[in-house]
C-alpha cells in the first residue's frame, strides 16, 4: 500500500510540470522531491545489485532535467543515502526482474555530503561506508552532477561537455594525467586526431613554456600547430647519425639474421668503438662506449673496417666486413638518408639539436611536431627510437639541474610497440616500454594514440593511468580496453560501441570519476589535416588534370622537394 501511495504522489508531481515552469529553478526545486526509484538488494566490495521500478523510470524520461531523465539507464548515475552522506554509483548492466522491476548491477564511484536542499556537496572519489540492503536509491540531478564534476584548484583543462548535460564542463587534471601517462584510443573516423589536437592546444594554452615532442607518422598535425609549434620533417630534421646507439646502428647497418647477425654485430661493435674513440671530441670524455653520443667520421668507420679486413688470413672471412661496408656506402649515396647520413653532420651539434627538439626555451611554442611520413620506411622506427631515447636519456642525465619535464606523444603507437615481440624495430619498442615503466620518476610523460589497442603491447597500455576511449568497432579492441580500465569504469565501457563521433569515455587519474564527454569544436585553423574527402562532391569537379599529374610526379620523384 505504501508503494502505491508513493507511486501516486510521484505521478501527481510529474503531471504538475508545464512548459512555463521548466526553468532551472523549478527543476532544482523538484529534484529533491522525487521519490526513490528502487532499493539496494545486494552489496559487494566494488559494486552492488539494485532493483528499480520500471514504471517510475519510464515516467522520469520526460523530466526537464536531462540527468534525472536518464536515470536507470546504462551509464547513468544513481545515489543512495548512507548516514549523512550521499553515495554515488554508476549503472553497469540492466535486466528485467519480477513484478515490473528492473535489476541493475552498479559500480560505486564516490561519496559526498549534502547541502541545505539535500543535494550533493563536496564529492570525493572512493567509498568509506557502504549501504545496507533495502537502502533507497534516487536519481542524480544536474545540480548533483555539477558538484560531482566541479573542478578543484589543481591545474586542469576543459575539453568538452559532460554527457548528458549541456553546461557541465568535462575537465582533465594535467599533473595526474601526464605524470602517470595517458592513451587516446578510437577507430578511424571517430575524430581522434582532432581530439588529440584539442587536448594538446589546451595544454599549450595552460603551459606556454611547456616541452612537448610529437611523433606524426602521417604529416597531419603540421597544419594544426603552425602557430604554437616547431615543425620538423625530412628537409630540416638533421638527425646526426652518431647520435644512434649500438642497437640502433645494428638495425640500420646489419642485413643478416641468426648467427651471422651476431657475428656482424661483434665486428660492428669493435669498429664503431674505435671510430668513436678516434674522434677529436672523445678526448676528456672519460669512459667511451659504443653507445656514447660522440661525433665520429663515417670515413673513419669505413677506414677501420678496411684495416680490420686487411689483417685477415682467409678471403672468406672478409664477407661480414664487406656487408657492413657496402651497406654504409649505400646509405651515404642514397639522398633519402641525407637527413641522417650527410657529411655535413660531423660537428658536435647535440646541444643545438636538443634545444630545438625539446623546445628549450619554448619561446611560446611548446610543441615539436616531428613528421616522419617523408622518411624511408626502413629507418622510421630507428628515428622514433632515437628521439624517444634522447627524451629519456636527457631526463636521466639532467636530474641535478632545474627540472624540465617532457611529454612524448606517439601517434599510431601500435606500429612502434606491437604485441608481437618478434617484429622488427625492437629498439623503439624497448625504449617506449622503459618510458612507460620508469618515465614518471624522471619527469618524462608518454601519450599513446592508436586505433588498434589490441595490437599494442599489453604492458605499455596497462601503464597508462588515464585512458580516453572513443568509439571502437572491433570486439578485440573493446575487450583490450575493458581489461585496461579500472573496475569502476566498466559501466561506461558498454557505451563505447555506441559513442558518436567526437565523444569519449575518460577514466583514470586525469579525472575525478569516469565520465562521458562530448569534445568541444576546434577552430578550423587548429585542426589537423585528417578530414575525410567527400567523394560525392569531389567527383563532380574536373579540370587541369594534366597539370595535377605533372606537378604530382615532380614532387613524387623529388621526394616532396
Amino acid at each position: 500500500m505504501t508503494d502505491h501511495n508513493n507511486l501516486q504522489n510521484f505521478l501527481d508531481q510529474m503531471s504538475s510540470y508545464s512548459e512555463e515552469n521548466a526553468g532551472g529553478d523549478s527543476v532544482r526545486a523538484t529534484a529533491t522531491q522525487i521519490p526513490s526509484i528502487g532499493r539496494v538488494v545486494e552489496i559487494a566490495g566494488s559494486g552492488s545489485r539494485v532493483t528499480m521500478h520500471a514504471d517510475r523510470l519510464a515516467h522520469l524520461m520526460s523530466h526537464p532535467d536531462p540527468s534525472i531523465a536518464m536515470s536507470g539507464q546504462v551509464g547513468s548515475q544513481i545515489k543512495m543515502k548512507v548516514g549523512s552522506s550521499w553515495l554515488v554509483a554508476n549503472v553497469r548492466t540492466l535486466c528485467a526482474g519480477d513484478d515490473g522491476t528492473v535489476v541493475a548491477n552498479v559500480d560505486f564511484l564516490g561519496e559526498g555530503g549534502q547541502n541545505a536542499h539535500g543535494n550533493l556537496l563536496g564529492f570525493r572519489r572512493g567509498v568509506t561506508r557502504y549501504p545496507i540492503p533495502g537502502c533507497e536509491i534516487l536519481p542524480v540531478s544536474t545540480d548533483d552532477m555539477r558538484a560531482i564534476f566541479a573542478a578543484d584548484d589543481s591545474p586542469h583543462i576543459e575539453i568538452g561537455t559532460v554527457y548528458p548535460t549541456d553546461d557541465i564542463r568535462g575537465t582533465l587534471y594535467v599533473d595526474p594525467m601526464l605524470s602517470k601517462h595517458f592513451a587516446i584510443l578510437g577507430s578511424t573516423g571517430t575524430g581522434k586526431s582532432t581530439s588529440v589536437a584539442l587536448i594538446l592546444h589546451r595544454i599549450s594554452q595552460l603551459s606556454p613554456e611547456g616541452h612537448i615532442v610529437m611523433i606524426d607518422p602521417h604529416g597531419e598535425y603540421s597544419a594544426a600547430f603552425k602557430s604554437c609549434g616547431e615543425l620538423f620533417n625530412a628537409d630540416n630534421l638533421q638527425l646526426p647519425y652518431w647520435l644512434l646507439n649500438f642497437t640502433e646502428h645494428c638495425e640500420v647497418l646489419l642485413t643478416t639474421d641468426g648467427a651471422e647477425r651476431d657475428r656482424d654485430a661483434d665486428i660492428l661493435a669493435k669498429c664503431l668503438l674505435a671510430a668513436r674513440m678516434k674522434g677529436k671530441n672523445s678526448e676528456g670524455m672519460g669512459k667511451v662506449t659504443v653507445d656514447s653520443p660522440i661525433p665520429y667520421l663515417l670515413s673513419d668507420l669505413n677506414a677501420i673496417l678496411v684495416n680490420e679486413m686487411g689483417k685477415l688470413d682467409r678471403a672468406g672471412d672478409t664477407l661480414p666486413f664487406m656487408r657492413i661496408k657496402n651497406k654504409l656506402d649505400e646509405l651515404k649515396a642514397d639522398p633519402r638518408y641525407s637527413f641522417m647520413f650527410s657529411g655535413m653532420l660531423v660537428s658536435d651539434s647535440m646541444g643545438s639539436f636538443i634545444a630545438k627538439l625539446f623546445r628549450l626555451p619554448s619561446n611560446g611554442k611548446p610543441i615539436s611536431i616531428v613528421d616522419v611520413s617523408g622518411l624511408p620506411s626502413d629507418v622510421t622506427s630507428v628515428v622514433v627510437s632515437v628521439l624517444a631515447r634522447m627524451v629519456f636519456d636527457y631526463a636521466i642525465w639532467s636530474r641535478t639541474e632545474a627540472q624540465r619535464p617532457i611529454l612524448l606523444v606517439c601517434e599510431e603507437a601500435h606500429r612502434y610497440v606491437p604485441k608481437d615481440e618478434s617484429a622488427k624495430g625492437q629498439a623503439v619498442r624497448k625504449i617506449l616500454e622503459r618510458i612507460a615503466k620508469e618515465g614518471r620518476k624522471y619527469g618524462v610523460s608518454l601519450g599513446l594514440i592508436t586505433q588498434r589497442p589490441s595490437d599494442l603491447a599489453e604492458g605499455v597500455l596497462s601503464q597508462c593511468g588515464t585512458i580516453i576511449a572513443m568509439r571502437l568497432n572491433n570486439d578485440r579492441d573493446q575487450a583490450c580496453v575493458r581489461a585496461a580500465m579500472p573496475e569502476g569504469a566498466r559501466g561506461f565501457l558498454d557505451a563505447i560501441p555506441a559513442l558518436r563521433n567526437r565523444e569519449c569515455i575518460v577514466c583514470g587519474e586525469g579525472v575525478a570519476i569516469p565520465i562521458r564527454v562530448r569534445f568541444d569544436d576546434l577552430e578550423p585553423e587548429k585542426r589537423p589535416a585528417s578530414s575525410d574527402p567527400s567523394f560525392a562532391e569531389l567527383w563532380r569537379q574536373t579540370g587541369d588534370e594534366a597539370g595535377i599529374i605533372q606537378r604530382t610526379i615532380k614532387r613524387w620523384r623529388g621526394h616532396g622537394r
